[in-house]
This record gives structure tokens, sequence and C-alpha cells, in this order.
């Protein structure tokens, strides 16, 4: 588990704490005041990241697109607290650990374990745990999304002052704030297409239901009280639980 978290947290230090880093704070707190300022200050930025880490774990995880599938397939089944949100987002995170693993794998092994074991600094640190991350979101995002964005942050065109080599340049490297907004939005994106398909045999079976009851002349029943049982025992026949975990896992190109 702290292999999973770890990696999040050194992230989180980097997109809120970057500049302060490189400071030095220094508070007079009396005898011993150097030491006990500067784990105050550890304590105050650790509760700082604690609190970012769960929207951290949305924004640069597949965590968005899962969970969005997963609320999008109960809406197509015709259910509304059941599975309740906290079994939808428990599975989330599951697939999401799994998914990320290998990133998680090589953000502890690049970044965190030699901060653990005193090899290098926790500047040198955070840009070794970013470089996964990184390198996924830019796997799955989805260029015009990117380019929206970073037409958005000014770096596309060619401003005064700069050649067409440097935005060039600038482009192929988008800042890490940049990335993360237009990966969040291929997300979404991805979420909503693969919801799309997951509604259409559903809708096809109350389609069906509702032209059975209305040639039978009963009118007053509402369809989605015949409809549903028959959309719960499709759904557990085909397995699809398990293929819907399997498709969310392979629309990434395996595990991460």
């Amino acid at each position: 588990m702290p292999r999973l978290i770890l990696p999040l947290l050194l992230l989180a230090m980097l997109l809120i704490g970057s500049p302060a880093l490189a400071q030095s704070i220094t508070l007079d707190a009396g005898a011993g005041g150097s030491s006990f300022s500067g784990r105050l200050v550890q304590v105050m930025a650790l509760v700082t990241v604690l609190s970012v880490a769960p929207g951290l774990l949305v924004m640069v995880t597949s965590f968005t697109r899962i969970v969005v599938v997963l609320s999008l397939l109960r809406s197509a089944l015709g259910l509304q607290q059941t599975p309740p949100n906290m079994v939808l987002v428990g599975l989330g995170l599951l697939l999401t650990a799994y998914i990320m693993g290998p990133t998680m794998d090589k953000a502890w092994v690049e970044g965190v374990q030699p901060l653990v074991d005193g090899q290098i600094t926790e500047e040198q640190a955070l840009e070794r745990t970013v470089e996964p991350f990184r390198a996924f979101m830019k796997a799955h995002v989805r260029p015009k999304d990117l380019a929206a964005f970073q037409s958005l942050a000014g770096v596309a065109g060619t401003p005064p002052g700069q050649t067409v080599a440097e935005v060039q340049a600038a482009n192929a490297e988008p800042g890490l704030r940049t990335l993360i907004a237009a990966f969040v939005i291929s997300e979404l994106r991805r979420a909503f297409e693969i919801g799309f398909m997951l509604f259409l045999p559903f809708l096809v079976v109350d389609m069906i239901v509702a032209a059975v009851l209305m040639a039978m002349g009963m009118m007053m029943l509402p369809p989605v009280v015949i409809s549903l049982p028959f959309k719960i025992i499709f759904f557990v026949l085909v397995d699809g639980w398990l293929l819907v975990a399997q498709s969310l896992i392979r629309s990434y190109g395996g595990t991460g």
C-alpha cells in the first residue's frame, strides 16, 4: 500500500509546493528552535499533501475513467443505489491500482526508494517520481485536448521574441498542469464513449419490453418494472462485471 500512496504524495508536493522546496524556512522557537520549526513545517506540509492526495488520485490516474464508466453502467441497468457508491469507488480503486501498478512501482523505485535510502535529495525525488506519471498521461491523452490546453496556456502560436523552433520544443514537452488538465478531459470523453456503448444493449431490452406491453394493451404498467429483472439477468448471464473490468483494463493497453 505505501507504494501506491507515497508516489502520489510526492507528486502532490511537486504540484502545490515545488517553488517552496528550494527555500529555507527558519522560525525562532527558543532553544532547539530550528529543529522544532523544521518539524512543524514538515507536519504542516504532510497534512496539506494528505488533503490533496485524493483529488490527485482522480486527476493523474485511471480512476476517473473507471468510476464514471461504473456509474453509467449502474444507470444503464436502471438501478439507483445498487451497487452502492462505496462498492463502486472501492472497485474503481482496485482496478486503478491494477492498471497503475507498473507506473507506481517505477515511481517508487526511481524516486521514493532512493530518497528513503538517502541517495538523492527531495527535489530530485520529486522530479523522478513525477516522470512515470507524466509518461502515463502523455501515452493516454488525446492530442486535440492537449493542443487545446496548450493554446489556452499561451504555448501554441509564435509569441513575440520566440522562434518557431522554441515554440515547437515547448509544445513537445507540455507543462504538468497543462498535461493533467488535458488528461482529465480525455478520460471523461473516453468514459462517456464507453458508457454509450454500455447503454445500447439495455436500451434495446427496454424498447422490446415497452413494445410487448403496448401490444398487450398494458399501458398503465411502467416498462421499467418488467425490463429491470430482464436487464439484470442478461447482465449476469454474459458475465458483465468481468467483461467491463477487462475492457477497462485493456483500454489502457494492458496494465498501464
